[in-house]
């Protein structure tokens, strides 16, 4: 099969490295790629949101498979014109991708079908918010209601933060249009893991829980980023907590979906606080999380590309999917400044060492004129370790990592032991 991959980050990356160990999988090609997935895939240069673009390309190619990874190209549609050009591809459809590009409808979804969240309104008048703010106090969430880029989610200590949230949002534009309607929700306490399951519309196969690190600096502090790391499993997330989730979120979600006619086919990312209540929806998410995906793939021991297949054909429950008992724990290296400006183009060292020992997964990554593997984003690598048990993973990351060196690379120092 020839397959392509829509994207250019580190998610996209352990996508592919998953795929090619496929015997199904011939060729690989990944639009638009970055400097390490153009060792494993053949990059095309075209936008992960050129819908037509793309489209057209997989079409003239002949690709037998297309995997729409990030969350735009999804809320755009891309699902929906490739299967109408005659090409299978794996992700949500435009009205089922909504799940994430809209947190005002996820939570109306979870209202209605009495699924467990934080408290919450919706607002798209700047003085009503403010005044609701005023009213509930601190702390509280403040979220952009549209893709953000992981970026839209401010939870603020006080009001007067909180109140700035919001203006800099619906007032200033900070997010575009994605910030023209807020959610705001209470602020829930307790862990916070992650969920990703395998769905075909009516079947669901949940995989390792995760553990994604969003703030920029140690101990939780920060801004908020893409994420800075993530582990898998984790170890709050028991069996008994499993079963209630699946009772209570996953398969309650999936078939709401179906029920509101907009079946869910692809990887459902749950966004869940164990809070003292009980476990409830964060987000939800229409994709891989990353840097989760990164962590959580390289447990896999089943053929990805059936596990896709069976996404698409709705056989999900025909497929056995199997995970290594262990963990696994990717540790990202962000370019100095992010997740605000930063500089690019900067040589990358140590690659070659670091992938001895752990798997480095690109994100930000190019190649200059002179053939030099250079920073070209704010999330640089995903060094990316497994091990017989998490402990082992989480150092081992750590010891690749010091391998790799550009000018200044950052990256926390407690992934793993940061909860």
């Amino acid at each position: 099969m020839k397959v392509l991959v829509v994207g250019g980050g580190g998610r996209e990356h352990a996508i592919l490295w998953a795929l090619a160990k496929s015997p199904k999988v011939t060729q690989l090609f990944c639009a638009p790629g970055n400097a390490g997935i153009a060792d494993v895939a053949q990059c095309v240069d075209l936008k992960a949101t050129d819908v037509e673009g793309i489209t057209a390309w997989a079409k003239e190619h002949a690709m037998d498979f297309v995997v729409v990874a990030p969350d735009d190209p999804l809320a755009l549609g891309m699902v929906d014109a490739l299967e109408a050009a005659g090409i299978p591809a794996f992700g949500p459809r435009k009205n089922a991708a909504i799940l994430e590009a809209s947190k005002a409808f996820s939570k109306e979804l979870m209202a209605k079908y009495h699924i467990p969240t934080a408290k919450h309104r919706t607002f798209t008048q700047l003085e009503e918010a403010l005044a609701y703010l005023e009213e509930q106090g601190a702390p509280i969430v403040v979220k952009a209601d549209g893709l953000a880029l992981g970026k839209g989610v401010v939870v603020a200590q006080s009001v007067a933060e909180a109140q700035e949230a919001a203006r800099a949002m619906m007032e200033e534009g900070k997010f575009g249009a994605a910030g023209r309607t807020l959610v705001i929700e209470e602020c829930m306490t307790g862990p916070e893991v992650t969920v990703l399951a395998f769905c075909d519309g009516k079947h669901l196969v949940t995989m390792p829980a995760s553990q994604d690190h969003k703030r920029a600096f140690d101990g939780n502090q920060g801004p908020n980023t893409g994420g800075m790391g993530a582990i898998a499993p984790v170890k709050c997330y028991t069996p008994d907590i499993a079963r209630q989730c699946m009772e209570e979120i996953f398969q309650p979600t999936v078939a709401a979906m179906a029920a509101e006619g907009r079946p869910f086919q692809g990887v459902l990312y749950f966004g869940l606080m164990l809070t003292p209540q009980g476990p409830k929806v964060v987000e939800y998410n229409a994709r891989f999380g990353d840097p989760e995906c990164q962590a959580v793939l390289s447990l896999l021991e089943s053929d990805l590309m059936d596990i896709l297949e069976a996404c698409r054909n709705g056989t999900l429950d025909q497929v056995d999917v199997a995970w290594r008992v262990g963990g696994a724990c990717c540790l990202v290296l962000a370019s100095g400044g992010y997740p605000g400006a930063y500089p690019k183009g900067l040589p990358i060292t140590g690659l070659e060492e670091a992938g001895k020992s752990a798997v480095v997964f690109h994100a930000g990554t190019a190649r200059n004129e002179q053939g030099e593997t250079v920073t070209n984003g704010g999330r640089v690598l995903g060094v990316t370790a497994v091990a017989d048990d998490l402990e082992t993973a989480i150092a081992e990351a750590y010891a690749a990592a010091k391998c790799i060196h550009f000018d200044g690379m950052h990256f926390r120092a407690d992934i793993g032991h940061a909860f």
